[in-house]
């Protein structure tokens, strides 16, 4: 039930950020509990907008950079890829991005990385990672493949830094 909550709060963040999941197409949706370490904690070393470096065991780097108002990071991947995404919103316990350029199978991709406080105690964290997008080039059955992929490749990774 927990998670059920954790999902839903997730969409509402997307909605009130101005980002809205797409009429038609895919969602997913993956999050873990980290238990013995506060919210604060892990949003300070896990939570910036390019940390995604530090903990995605895809990505080789990340610069961030900005547009006039806009901020976009531009990750470049261990096989030589490069994805370009962009800030869409960013709160107190995390932020929205969509992808302008990208090589993955996905199209009017939008998503939220949110780190929060979980159950009543202070040692206990949830991370959730909601998308919404539309296949391009590939059923939506691999297109979620793939991101699904992304998502707990990520997400273990996360899990066993902030478990240090």
């Amino acid at each position: 039930m927990r998670a059920l909550t954790s999902i839903c709060a997730t969409a509402a963040l997307l909605v009130s950020a101005g980002t809205t999941l797409a009429a038609s197409g895919v969602v997913t949706s993956k999050g873990i509990e980290i238990k013995g370490k506060t919210a604060a904690d892990v949003l300070a070393k896990f939570g910036a907008f390019c940390a995604i470096k530090d903990w995605h065991p895809a990505v080789a780097k990340c610069d961030e950079s900005k547009e006039g108002n806009d901020t976009f990071r531009t990750l470049t991947l261990k096989d030589g890829g490069v994805i370009k995404e962009k800030l869409t919103s960013k709160g107190d316990e995390g932020y929205s991005y969509k992808i302008v350029e990208s090589p993955l199978p996905v199209k009017d991709y939008m998503a939220t990385f949110s780190i929060k406080k979980d159950g009543d105690g202070d040692n206990a964290v949830r991370i959730n990672w909601l998308a919404s997008y539309q296949a391009k080039g590939k059923t939506e059955a691999e297109a979620k493949a793939v991101i699904e992929g992304i998502f707990d490749a990520g997400l273990k990774s996360l899990s066993e830094l902030a478990a240090k």
